[in-house]
């Protein structure tokens, strides 16, 4: 193996346990600093987790010279200003979806990304896994013949009303923290569906008690192949859904659970032959996307993201806020 990664962690979010910490624990990387705003959190995380020290802040994890790869799970608003803030000083970012609060945000960390010449990447880890990899495969074959039609849901029971994904200043939302996926796995559809998406229409519902915060969206979109999509996402679900199902013209393929494939890693095809399933394997998401990751920043290897992805994810985000009737994210101020 070449030599691990040197990881920084802002924040001491509970997610960076299945996201980052186990993931590098499995393939060898360092996570060699963790900072929050509360020392005694950072301290207690690192205790949990085995990190080797706490900085003072996140800038001085930022400007910490052993730090090589920043790692940027913050709530969606601090997505955009640390991620610029790590880019400043140099560093490789993994930055939590979205990249930033809106597409202008995003805009601006990809010019930070090409100035400062290191490896940017948006965490869409599902995309590494081989439940996706095959989904594309499949389509890819022509089993199912052409496309016609593709539905991505991602949904989930509403976090309490304290959680900063219900925050508008913070950039919460529905879309932010689950609509990204969907939109995403419809926008990578595009070299089967004879170019990207085009946002179509979209409904929304606003959580009662935060103005201006969806609840839930869905929305319409069209490729210029003439299939159709449906993106949609619910942050206050009566259960857990996060499936994408690709329609051909000869059958479809069914991804029961696209964005957590280690809690199902199944993948159903049905054509007029019958049906059969498909198991693809529990290892986390987020270790092949670790994996991925670590070989462009050691080797030069390619990466299915980068900078120009995020800003493409967010336009068709602030886009589909606007046909909804919601305002695009603020920047946090």
């Amino acid at each position: 193996m070449s030599e691990p990664l040197r990881i920084g962690v802002l924040g001491a979010a509970r997610i960076s346990g299945s996201s980052l910490i186990g993931p590098a624990r499995a393939t060898g990387h360092r996570v060699v600093a963790v900072a929050a705003r509360d020392r005694s959190r950072a301290e207690a995380y690192a205790a949990e987790h085995g990190v080797e020290r706490v900085a003072g802040s996140y800038a001085e994890l930022i400007a910490d010279p052993e730090v090589e790869v920043v790692y940027n799970p913050l709530a969606n608003g601090l997505h955009g200003p640390w991620n610029l803030a790590a880019l400043a000083a140099g560093k490789h970012v993994l930055s939590e979806k979205p990249s930033a609060s809106n597409a202008e945000e995003a805009a601006e960390v990809r010019e930070a990304a090409a100035k400062a010449g290191t490896v940017f990447m948006e965490a869409f880890h599902y995309l590494f896994h081989p439940v996706t990899r095959r989904l594309h495969e499949v389509l890819a074959s022509g089993e199912i013949g052409e496309l016609r039609h593709v539905e991505a849901m991602v949904a989930i029971q509403a976090p309490p009303d304290t959680d900063p994904r219900w925050s508008l200043p913070l950039a919460g939302g529905a879309v932010m923290d689950l609509g990204c996926y969907s939109l995403h796995a419809l926008r990578m559809l595009a070299p089967w569906a004879g170019g990207a998406p085009r946002l179509v229409s979209a409904r929304g519902g606003q959580r009662a008690g935060a103005p201006g915060v969806d609840e839930w969206l869905d929305a319409d979109l069209a490729f210029p192949g003439g299939a159709t999509g449906s993106a949609r996402c619910h942050m206050a679900y009566d259960g857990l859904e996060m499936s994408c199902r690709i329609i051909g013209s000869r059958g479809e393929v069914l991804a029961p659970n696209f964005v957590l494939p280690h809690r199902d890693d199944r993948l159903v095809v049905r054509t007029g032959d019958g049906e059969r399933t498909e198991r693809l394997g529990t290892r986390s998401s987020y270790t092949y996307q670790l994996e991925a990751f670590a070989d462009r920043v050691r080797g030069g290897a390619p990466l299915p993201l980068d900078a120009d992805d995020a800003v493409t994810t967010m336009t068709l985000i602030d886009a589909a806020y606007r046909a909804a009737g919601f305002e695009p994210r603020p920047r946090v101020s």
